[in-house]
């Protein structure tokens, strides 16, 4: 293996640059080329592709985002435009890819592994949503930040003894919900994993009221419904003020955690080693604290399940 490129695709996550530095510095290390490729897939596709050597992954550990950028493209869907980014690399002299992003990049990968393109798959999504992997890079800063949010929303609901609603990411998988919904003490936490009514949002609502609760806070995620009609009718039902925080973007950026610029780092220089040992079509990921690897298909056809035990406990210390 004498060249590697690198990229990040779909949503950003905080620690992807660590990823990046772990991958540069580790390939530099054994004598390998880097090929930093700009706009994910977009810009392999449009031949964005610069050299990266030590001063380029410089200072930005610490950074969120990514400095490759990102950005969305369905069309590389369409066999005829992977080859050509398949070619690309070939014209590049680059012999192994690192893929630094969430399913559909690693889709994306394993389109090119058929290829004959050795790729390797690092899960950077802030929604823990990647079936093979206790955690994804990014997911730890994200429910940091959701933490910090509640924290300030907790003070201003408290004094004026409100209801609020807050809406944090995650359209499939409820992990950042019911993380920092546990974490943030919330009296009611909504997940595409479980089914809820009306009726029990409201009674919970009243039964903290009756216990001289001072405020009560509902923790929602994206992918459960509209959060904005979901509080309007706990306020019409149960006479409280209640209010809505869409959390966001807010929940993307910001400087990694000391897990996150860890986990990256792990898995940013086992992908080199990989790409090393002659391996591709796989994605790293971590189980019960160590690094593993799944090959990119058996990855991808994994059901992820839901944690029902910490929903459990979730539940019984509201």
């Amino acid at each position: 293996m004498k060249k590697i490129g690198i990229l990040t695709s779909g949503g950003d996550a905080p620690g992807m640059n660590a990823a990046i530095r772990a991958v540069v510095r580790t390939a530099l290390v054994n004598n390998i080329e880097v090929m930093g490729i700009y706009k994910g897939y977009l810009g392999l596709h449009e031949g964005e592709i610069l050299p990266m050597d030590r001063r380029s992954v410089s200072d930005i550990i610490q950074k969120g985002g990514t400095i490759l950028k990102t950005a969305r493209f369905p069309e590389f869907k369409d066999p005829e435009v992977r080859e050509k980014a398949a070619q690309v690399l070939r014209i590049y002299g680059i012999e192994g890819l690192v893929v630094i992003g969430g399913d559909g990049s690693f889709m994306g990968a394993k389109g090119l592994s058929e290829l004959g393109i050795k790729t390797i798959g690092i899960p950077g999504t802030i929604d823990n949503d990647m079936a093979y992997t206790d955690r994804t890079i990014g997911f730890d800063t994200a429910q940091n930040t959701v933490i910090d949010a509640i924290n300030k929303i907790r003070d201003t609901s408290s004094s004026h003894q409100r209801v609020s609603v807050v809406e944090v990411m995650g359209r499939n998988c409820g992990d950042l919900a019911l993380y920092s919904g546990l974490a943030g003490g919330a009296t009611t936490i909504l997940v595409p994993e479980k089914k809820y009514t009306k009726e029990e949002i409201i009674r919970t609502v009243m039964d903290g009221r009756r216990h001289m609760k001072h405020h009560n806070l509902v923790v929602i995620a994206e992918g459960v419904g509209n959060s904005d009609e979901i509080a309007k009718e706990i306020e019409e039902i149960s006479g409280i003020e209640t209010r809505l925080t869409v959390l966001g973007h807010i929940q993307r950026g910001g400087a990694p955690s000391a897990y996150d610029r860890i986990l990256a780092s792990r898995m940013g220089h086992r992908a080199v080693e990989l790409l090393m040992e002659g391996k591709s079509a796989r994605v790293i990921g971590t189980v019960r604290g160590d690094i593993v690897d799944y090959d990119i298909h058996e990855a991808l056809s994994m059901d992820r399940p839901f944690n029902e035990k910490l929903y459990q406990i979730a539940m019984d210390l509201v």
